[in-house]
């Protein structure tokens, strides 16, 4: 569901209805726009009473919004390096009046230790690029192209850049694809975010799993979990109970 008018939007921009807490959020259809993987990974990280997180390129602030309202967290960043869409997040925070709890900052993933400080945070988000330099169908729209392809940053940058960032038993959340899972495990393990948790999205049943939720530890011990499969659809299409719950923020 979207809204065409608010004070707070410019040409081509409309406001989509989170379904939880009220709150909206500022999109381009002509930009990149969140979709399931964001809400997925919104309910898959936590953050407790009082920690401080991160979230690496935000893009258009919506995963900072959502942990906001589903976590008691004490407070929320996003880092994104398009000004164009740092600067629909900030409008997105301003509309939702949670400017005391979400700063939306511009800069590059690459520097983002610099730019934020080492130890800053207790956890840290990514719904990063999942595709390898010109791997899959390049998008003529620059900023589509960049939120879905690694040519502003890679894995090894978030994960530089994460492990400097967290202090010792800081949390490291992030969805991505499960044909990149390999490289994922060794290299958070590499940079000392030891997989702790995953778990695989299935879209049905009866598919091949499209998505990839895991959980790294700063400093942890070499020992994982892996959850149960989460089915998106029935066989008719209609969402799945669990699903149905997430975006309801339950």
């Amino acid at each position: 569901m979207y809204r065409e008018t608010s004070s707070n939007l410019k040409e081509g921009e409309r406001l989509d209805d989170l379904q939880i807490k009220g709150y909206e959020i500022i999109q381009s259809p002509g930009r990149f726009c969140f979709g399931m993987d964001a809400v997925l990974l919104s309910s898959y990280a936590k953050v407790k009473k009082q920690e401080r997180a991160l979230d690496l390129g935000t893009g258009t602030g919506i995963l900072p919004i959502l942990l906001e309202a589903k976590n008691e967290g004490g407070h929320y960043t996003g880092l994104e390096i398009q000004a164009e869409s740092a600067d629909m997040a900030r409008r997105s925070v301003k509309h939702n009046n949670l400017e005391e709890r979400i700063d939306i900052v511009t800069g590059d993933i690459k520097e983002a230790s610099v730019i934020l400080g080492r130890d800053s945070f207790q956890v840290i988000t990514v719904n990063p690029p999942y595709m390898i330099g010109e791997h899959g169908l390049k998008n003529g729209n620059e900023a589509m192209y960049i939120a879905r392809h690694e040519v502003l940053c890679t894995l090894d940058d978030i994960l530089r850049e994460s492990a400097k960032i967290l202090p010792q038993r800081g949390r490291f959340y992030m969805v991505h694809r499960p044909f990149r899972l390999p490289e994922i495990l060794s290299k958070m393990s590499a940079y000392g975010i030891e997989p702790k948790r995953m778990r695989l999205v299935y879209p049905y049943i009866d598919k091949e799993p499209n998505m990839l939720l895991v959980e790294g530890l700063k400093g942890g011990n070499p020992r994982m979990k892996v959850e149960p499969p989460l089915i998106v659809y029935h066989s008719d299409g209609g969402y799945t109970d669990e699903i149905i719950r997430i975006y309801s923020g339950k």
